[in-house]
């Protein structure tokens, strides 16, 4: 609850509209890089903090650079960028979504002790491998 508080509170005092409009700007009409922009940092960003509240946070900022895509198609490009890129950034470290807390401590409790950079070893290569292939999904999905 506190998370949509804090987010809702980021929405009414303009933080999430500045950035969603310094995002719009930034991308002018270039939509391969902002959906570039949006699985990579989301599978960067998604890899360090919780994803939950990530996308809780980020979801009005989409939405802005969303309602300025010239069609349909490439606001899905969007959203799909997005959700790729935080989900598969949860795949970098231990505390990058809950299923990896409690895998570690299923895997703890039968004996076998992984600790934080034994996960992100592994981790971040999944996660770079999940996330290149999204963007090839993407963009021959969308931009070719």
């Amino acid at each position: 609850m506190g998370l949509f508080i804090m987010v809702s509170g980021l929405v009414n005092t303009g933080v999430i509209g500045a950035i969603g409009d310094w995002a719009v700007a930034a991308i002018g009409d270039n939509y391969l890089v902002a959906a570039t922009a949006l699985l990579f940092g989301s599978g960067v960003l998604g890899a360090f903090f919780d994803n939950i509240p990530y996308v809780a946070t980020m979801t009005p900022v989409v939405e802005g650079v969303v309602e300025q895509a010239p069609d349909h198609r490439t606001g899905q490009s969007l959203w799909w960028a997005f959700a790729l890129g935080a989900d598969f950034g949860g795949n970098g470290t231990a505390v990058a979504a809950s299923a990896n807390v409690v895998a570690l401590g299923i895997a703890s409790r039968r004996g076998h002790h992984i600790t934080f950079w034994q996960f992100t070893r592994y981790g971040i290569v999944v996660t770079a491998l999940s996330v290149g292939l999204a963007w090839v999904y993407v963009w021959l999905r969308y931009f070719t």
